[in-house]
């Protein structure tokens, strides 16, 4: 198209897509395929040995899903990545090349009520643990990390509060200790942040929420930055030494700036199978063809909403960033200048009996487990996806048994208003 570097909106048209060459379709097709004809028995060996890139099996790859990992890795700015089944798996394929029994992952406390349960139960299963600190104190985090880190993770805007992380501040402990610096951006998506040029190592996405954008799709991402020295130091075999999993092949020595992506491939999709499906790939592609103009509405509406609550009397707090009231208002300029996101939580007077009257009495809000969709959602986060936690673990989290979370859509803001206030009418009379 041309030598200089494209622009947002015309990558999330056209990064990843060709027109097909068979037929010479616009859109990219859906490769509704398990496997793939191979030349000859040569093309085949080289495709095993990672010697050529091409399609072998679709747990491994697919031409669909491939378009879609190709066009979030340059919507992030990233070298390579790889679609999965949800942003569950995303995070667990985030983590597999770099754990091992005994070694563990330093995470934010305000993280997704899920992703607590995933890092602070699950993944003891596999050897692994998960430290669990407050990333605004930056002392903290750098006395949490020891010699059998592997990692510190973190949501760009976390969820439920919407609470914005100094992600860079967090590279730099990342960078000094000698490890990598997950990022999940699900909730501010590309188009608001790229942590990569924040510092971070990977990106992971729930490609289930704003990337797709109209709650039909279950998927994950996971976006690498190509940047990171494996080889640095003995902490990370699976990359830097020879794989016993793919026949002795050192992957760092040998591919550089893409062993994360193609171990992904080769060893995390081939043996935990967390496959994307073409169809969702396919739909999420089309979503994020309308990505920044879904966000650009999702933002102005959440900043007049946010504003509308923060005066409502029956209100005690509103958390959205964008407020000049918030502690994190001054992040937003640093780290999502285009704005705050469209999720956030507020504390109705009355507490949790207000809570689930309020949710009870909305109508245009969809009351799901889910986030980042075109329609308004509302969730009471203490007695639903964060009901797994302690009483002290939702206070830290932000998910307290007082607020309800909100995921503002792109609807008409007088008609998001207005079902607020005939709500909380009810939930506080």
């Amino acid at each position: 198209m041309t030598d200089k570097p494209l622009g947002f909106d015309t990558l999330a048209i056209h990064a990843g897509a060709e027109p097909d060459p068979a037929t010479g379709a616009r859109q990219i097709p859906i490769y509704q395929t398990t496997a793939y004809v191979f030349r000859d028995a040569d093309h085949a060996a080289k495709l095993f040995n990672l010697q050529e890139v091409g399609y072998i099996y679709s747990r491994l790859t697919n031409p669909t899903v491939s378009a879609l990992a190709n066009r979030v890795c340059a919507l992030e700015g990233g070298a390579g990545a790889i679609a999965c089944s949800s942003g569950h798996a995303a995070q667990i394929m985030a983590l597999f090349p770099l754990m091992g029994p005994g070694r563990n992952v330093v995470a934010s406390s305000r993280l997704y009520g899920g992703t607590i349960t995933q890092f602070s139960q699950t993944i003891k299963r596999f050897g692994w643990s998960a430290k669990f600190v407050d990333t605004d104190d930056l002392a903290a985090v750098e006395a949490a990390v020891d010699d059998d880190t592997r990692a510190i993770f973190c949501e760009t805007i976390a969820n439920p509060g919407g609470y914005i992380t100094d992600l860079d501040a967090l590279a730099a402990i990342a960078n000094k200790k000698g490890v990598p610096l997950i990022v999940d951006n699900t909730t501010a998506s590309p188009y608001l942040c790229r942590p990569i040029e924040h510092g971070a190592t990977l990106v992971v996405h729930s490609a289930t929420k704003y990337l797709t954008g109209n709650g039909t799709v279950t998927g994950g991402i996971v976006v690498d930055s190509g940047k990171f020295d494996w080889s640095a130091s003995d902490k990370f075999p699976s990359l830097s030494q020879p794989e016993p999993a793919y026949h002795g092949l050192a992957f760092h020595p040998a591919l550089g700036s893409m062993a994360f992506t193609f171990h992904s491939i080769a060893i995390g999709l081939r043996d935990l199978g967390m496959t994307m499906n073409p169809q969702g790939a396919h739909y999420t592609l089309m979503g994020i063809e309308t990505l920044s103009l879904r966000m650009q509405r999702h933002v102005e509406n959440a900043m007049k909403v946010a504003e509308w609550l923060e005066k409502d009397p029956r209100i005690d707090f509103v958390t959205y960033a964008g407020l000049k009231s918030s502690p994190y208002n001054a992040r937003v300029a640093k780290i999502v200048p285009k704005g705050a996101g469209a999720l956030f939580t507020f504390a109705v007077k009355g507490g949790y009996d207000a809570c689930v009257k309020l949710v009870d009495s909305l109508k245009l809000f969809s009351h799901v487990a889910n986030l980042g969709d075109t329609r308004s959602l509302v969730i009471h986060s203490a007695s639903t996806t964060h009901r797994q936690l302690t009483p002290e673990q939702l206070i830290a989290s932000g998910a307290a048994p007082n607020v309800v979370r909100v995921s503002i859509g792109i609807e008409d803001v007088a008609d998001i208003i207005a079902d607020l206030d005939q709500a909380l009418a009810k939930a506080t009379a």
